[in-house]
């Protein structure tokens, strides 16, 4: 029985090997992307923080990037000489090569329009770019708008690859899709609570002037009006999904529709035109009644992907300040209903409150995302602006912090080891052996967990003189201490927090978190 135990040991030993170091045994799938803001170098790490591959770019970065299949980077960049000017503003997006070089880019920017933020890969190839548009004081109140001075306001360009440039094959405006009720002379007027399709012209924000709010960077005399920071595509529905800071919400629009069809109010599979399909977290934004859910900032909107992983289907938003003043991740269970989703006039949109949250380990109030990984583990990239956190981690379905890294990027995205652009891009992106069993892990115990004086018993299937060895890193992956021959850990002298302790005995290993309060 033991020669068998040593044998199973020996090869548990060698895949523990293969996979990591002690410090980070409970590995991710994968490898993480970022580009910081402001930095020409785009990174592709691992589970253990080291670089797998790098992008000398021939350009700053201004927010988010994206790996194709091909292993190419989709990237959006600060275009030199822009007119324009606000949070994230890009001007540019460019795809890149494995060695960086420049396979094609399309330049967004002039005085009246600039891209900015985000961007999202679509299933034809072409690349979906948020951006900002001028409308004038005049233009504004023409629409009824009861404010003064000119707006930054959001539309969306959908840019097809023409060569070594860029087309535009798509589009949809935020002014197209307004409401007010000030003045019944003009052709958008109606009762806000009776049009959660339409944004009400004279809506409240959180920043940028809008009826009331504080204001907001801009360029020139323009602010940026509602600060759309995140979109996501999802082409089973054939929709897109976005987040705005300065409104404190998520929408849903139909992408079916024609460019004429996308500034109108009919057409497209939901037959709604450009019109928003879905919108949750502030239901008095158009004059309804409910719990504001999404509390100030959001970011990141984007759709679970539903391929059976936990809450496939749901939208997901980065939520800043929505667990009580500290962030959290939510997962939204919206009401779909073929191409349209259910809704009662001067009702909120359903559901009342979150599906499903994850309450982050720290605090991020600007920028910053989140994915669901196919195994259930939640990524999220914190911020490290406006005095946010600055680092990525990853944390499995019970809570384990099993990964922790100091990026201090606005934004980072997880690519599993299966995805092609991985595949294509590395000659051994992954470990060999997959899946091991629990047969082959030490069963022993911690206890008491957590300690208040750093004092730790163990408990398990070892002998008298305890385990092998234990191996001790704290949240940061740091080693504190290696112990052979223990049935005990002191960690008095370390300061309170959480810590990895990783316990070996005859050659089978088992990784458990303590807490020192």
């Amino acid at each position: 029985m033991r020669t068998s135990r040593v044998f199973l040991g020996a090869i548990f030993s060698l895949i523990f090997l293969l996979i990591g170091s002690e410090c980070n045994a409970q590995q991710i799938d994968g490898y993480a992307l970022y580009n910081a803001n402001n930095s020409s170098t785009a990174y592709l790490i691992d589970a253990d923080g080291d670089i797998a591959h790098s992008w000398s770019c021939p350009t700053q970065a201004n927010y988010a990037l994206a790996l194709r299949d091909n292993g190419h980077i989709v990237r959006g960049c600060v275009n030199n000489g822009n007119q324009l000017n606000g949070a994230a503003v890009g001007g540019k997006v460019q795809e890149l090569d494995s060695n960086a070089d420049v396979v094609w880019e399309f330049t967004y920017s002039s005085g009246s329009y600039v891209s900015h933020h985000d961007l999202c890969l679509m299933p034809n190839g072409h690349v979906l770019l948020t951006a900002w548009e001028v409308l004038s004081s005049a233009e504004l109140q023409a629409m009824g708008y009861d404010g003064n001075g000119s707006k930054l306001v959001t539309h969306f360009i959908e840019v097809a690859q023409n060569g070594t440039g860029g087309e535009i094959v798509w589009e949809w405006h935020m002014k197209d899709h307004m409401v007010q009720d000030v003045d019944a002379n003009l052709d958008n007027y109606g009762e806000i609570n009776e049009h959660p399709e339409l944004l009400n012209v004279n809506v409240t924000t959180s920043g940028g002037g809008g009826g009331g709010g504080g204001g907001g960077g801009g360029g020139g005399e323009a602010s940026d009006w509602f600060h759309v920071n995140g979109v996501d595509y999802n082409p089973t529905l054939d929709q897109i999904v976005f987040s705005s800071r300065f409104l404190s919400e998520i929408f849903i629009i139909d992408h079916s529709t024609t460019m004429e069809e996308a500034a109108s109010h009919a057409g497209g599979n939901s037959g709604m035109g450009g019109d928003f399909l879905y919108r949750w977290g502030h239901p008095s934004n158009y004059g309804a009644a409910g719990a504001q859910v999404i509390a100030s900032a959001c970011h990141d909107a984007r759709w679970i992907i539903d391929d059976g992983r936990p809450n496939g289907g749901f939208l997901q938003v980065f939520n800043n300040s929505g667990n009580n003043g500290n962030s959290a991740v939510d997962a939204v269970d919206a009401p779909v209903d073929g191409y349209n989703y259910a809704y009662e006039v001067g009702q909120a949109f359903e559901p009342a409150s979150y599906s499903w949250r994850h309450n982050c380990i720290a605090n991020a109030s600007g920028q910053s995302a989140s994915d669901r990984m196919a195994d259930g583990n939640i990524f999220v990239n914190l911020s490290g602006g406006q005095g946010g956190a600055g680092y990525m981690y990853e944390v499995d379905t019970d809570g384990n912090v099993l990964f922790q890294y100091n990026a201090q990027s606005a934004k980072a995205f997880r690519y599993p080891c299966s995805h092609l652009g991985i595949q294509a891009l590395l000659e051994n992106p992954c470990p060999p052996v997959v899946g091991i069993s629990e047969l082959l892990t030490l069963n022993w115990s911690i206890f008491p967990n957590p300690s208040e004086d750093g004092i730790f018993t163990l408990a398990g299937e070892f002998g008298l003189d305890g385990v092998d060895r234990l191996h001790v890193c704290d949240a940061l992956g740091r080693e504190v201490c290696s112990i052979e021959h223990a049935r005990g850990l002191d960690l008095s002298g370390q300061p309170a927090g959480m810590y990895w302790v990783t316990a070996t005995f005859d050659g089978l290993s088992k990784t458990r978190k303590v807490l020192i309060q």
